[in-house]
């Protein structure tokens, strides 16, 4: 079996030891668990690949202000999904490798290993820095993934498939110009900053 008959996941081996019980790369034939897992941890059950299409839905999402949506980030799966494949599919094109092999090493270079939480004590807020679980480091990676591809497209000629192709291959490369890359060093400063 393979995930949509495209792409193996048996050779895909996940190098980060703290993020192995965390990235799911199960084959399965559709992924689609139309909000089954929504309990606690439930993102633990849900293919990688589908995580990332479920974030495509909402990529303008800056805080408590919304950048304005376009027509290809509805909250249509198959319009997520048809964006996400697409990309796998220009990585393919353009490495010769596995999509899903590049898009987990992509989030392992990604993803943050400390960040910054304020504590108040005594009446005035210090920042102090922490460890962040698996699961959200997961998570920061994938959406700053989209984020940076959203930016890159967003009124722009380029297309969002091939903006968030080129952004999971930045973070593959470990490249500065990735949006995703620069997002993780600038929250490990911030935390050696605040130890």
């Amino acid at each position: 079996m393979k995930i949509f008959d495209l792409y193996e996941t048996k050779e895909v081996k996940i190098e980060d030891e703290g993020l192995k019980p965390v990235i799911n790369i199960d084959e399965k034939l559709v992924l689609k668990t139309r909000g089954r897992h929504t309990e606690r941890f439930g993102k633990l059950k849900m293919n990688i690949i589908e995580r990332l299409a479920l974030l495509i839905a909402v990529p303008g999402h800056r805080g408590k202000k919304h950048k304005i949506q376009t027509s290809w980030a509805s909250g249509k799966y198959n319009k997520n999904m048809k964006v996400v494949l697409e990309s796998l599919k220009i990585i393919q094109e353009k490495t010769g490798k596995n999509p899903v092999q590049v898009l987990v090493r992509a989030i392992e270079n990604s993803a943050p290993r400390d960040e910054i939480t304020t504590i108040e004590y005594g009446g005035a807020k210090y920042p102090q820095a922490v460890d962040v679980s698996p699961l959200r480091r997961v998570s920061l990676a994938l959406k700053n993934l989209v984020r940076g591809s959203y930016d890159k497209s967003f009124r722009k000629k380029t297309k969002i498939e091939q903006a968030l192709a080129g952004e999971i291959l930045k973070a593959y490369e470990n490249s500065n110009e990735s949006f995703a890359a620069k997002k993780k060093d600038e929250t490990e400063k911030q935390a050696d900053s605040a130890r």
